[in-house]
């Protein structure tokens, strides 16, 4: 079984990367392991995932990073599964309305790889090896910081989680059909700017243990 840890950066998988198994990374006959960098936005991860996809053909991606949060009631350095993924800045503001693809008629909102406007994972059942709670989130180009941004979002979409990579997880998998999970932990409040009261460190440090554990359990059940 071919496995790939995805993230947009280096530093949200390296503590895992430093800890692995050597089993997992080497010769095992059952399952191996590699780490993936696959950029920071949309852009860049949909090109590297897809890449990825058609050149290494894994059996399972494994997308791990921090992300902001918009249910205060989550303690941060949390650490949640995504289920669904909803495009969150890809319309146009509108007389003080936010309209995206769906609402615009660019997109149905049952046109695969699309599921009443959202990317859901299919695969979550079967991947869910550690029953993290399963949230929704929402991926974005630009970070939401203005309140009534906020409130709009919250509105349409009620997501959990903002990242800027998730979607194009969601999307390019769906569409090639290759089995993924997306696991984030919380490193912030979305709104919150004094990155003082962020818990970057400890969000990234809850996150790998998790992918460790992760990869452990995966192992053991072949």
């Amino acid at each position: 079984m071919r496995i790939v840890i995805s993230a947009a950066t280096i530093g949200e998988w390296m503590p895992a990367y430093a800890g692995i198994d050597p089993l997992y990374t080497g010769n095992s006959q059952r399952m191996h392991v590699t780490f993936h960098q696959g950029g920071v936005g949309l852009l860049a991860t949909a090109f590297s995932l897809t890449k990825l996809i058609y050149e290494e053909k894994p059996d399972l991606i494994i997308q791990a990073g921090i992300a902001g949060c918009f249910d205060t009631t989550q303690p941060l350095a949390k650490v949640l599964v995504i289920k669904d993924e909803s495009l969150a800045d890809t319309g146009v503001q509108e007389e003080g309305r936010w309209k995206d693809i769906f609402d615009l008629k660019l997109e149905k909102p049952g046109y695969p790889p699309f599921e009443k406007r959202r990317l859901s994972n299919p695969w979550l059942p079967q991947y869910n090896l550690l029953k993290l709670p399963e949230v929704s989130a929402i991926t974005i180009n630009t970070i939401t910081t203005g309140e009534k941004r906020i409130q709009q979002i919250r509105k349409k979409y009620n997501p959990v989680i903002e990242s800027m990579e998730g979607a194009a997880l969601h999307y390019a998998c769906r569409q090639t059909n290759t089995p993924f999970i997306q696991i984030r932990a919380i490193s912030n409040y979305i709104g919150e700017r004094d990155k003082s009261k962020w818990r970057i460190k400890d969000a990234i440090g809850e996150l790998n243990q998790v992918l460790l554990k992760y990869i452990d359990k995966l192992y053991k059940i072949g």
